[in-house]
């Protein structure tokens, strides 16, 4: 038997963490539509939107504003975001349970193969000892779970430090 969907939260704007530099916590200025069947409210074209990529998708281009932004699941392919990448100004990424590891790809896609340069953020099971590494894959807006601590995952960024092995770096 199939487990019960979880409802996605809307971020929380007073966590919203950016590794920066420099690191720090802001507002968040986005309006989540997180219902793909809901209506956008009537004066949607001038509001700072995050929609779902389905909603997006539905849309089409020329329904489209150039102040949304959209937000990919879990199993959402970032490819097809690829016509619209460099006007898109954010793409969040859902992680739905902290232990689930394909948002980092989907960052690491985006960042790389994709060449996005807009805002990319992680929310949902966001936790502290995520931030670092949420970081170094790419994402540079995180909205953390609401009971996590704004100060921890900021403290969270230092945490390591990567240097490659010595006699390991490849030689050009």
């Amino acid at each position: 038997m199939n487990a019960p969907v979880q409802p996605i939260a809307v971020p929380s704007a007073q966590h919203l963490i950016r590794p920066g530099p420099p690191a720090r916590c802001t507002p968040d200025p986005w309006i989540w539509q997180l219902d793909p069947a809901a209506p956008l409210p009537p004066d949607a074209a001038r509001q700072p939107l995050v929609l779902p990529l389905a909603h997006w998708l539905a849309l089409g281009p020329t329904r489209r504003s150039p102040c949304w932004g959209v937000w990919l699941g879990p199993a959402d392919d970032p490819e097809v975001l690829l016509p619209d990448l460099p006007t898109l100004p954010l793409v969040a990424v859902h992680f739905p349970v902290f232990t689930d590891g394909r948002g980092y790809t989907t960052a690491r896609l985006l960042r790389g193969r994709c060449c996005y340069r807009g805002e990319l953020r992680a929310f949902g099971d966001v936790l502290r000892d995520q931030v670092y590494f949420l970081a170094r894959c790419g994402f540079d807006a995180l909205s953390l779970r609401p009971d996590q601590s704004p100060e921890a995952a900021l403290q969270a960024l230092g945490d390591y430090s990567w240097e490659p092995l010595k006699g390991l770096a490849h030689a050009d």
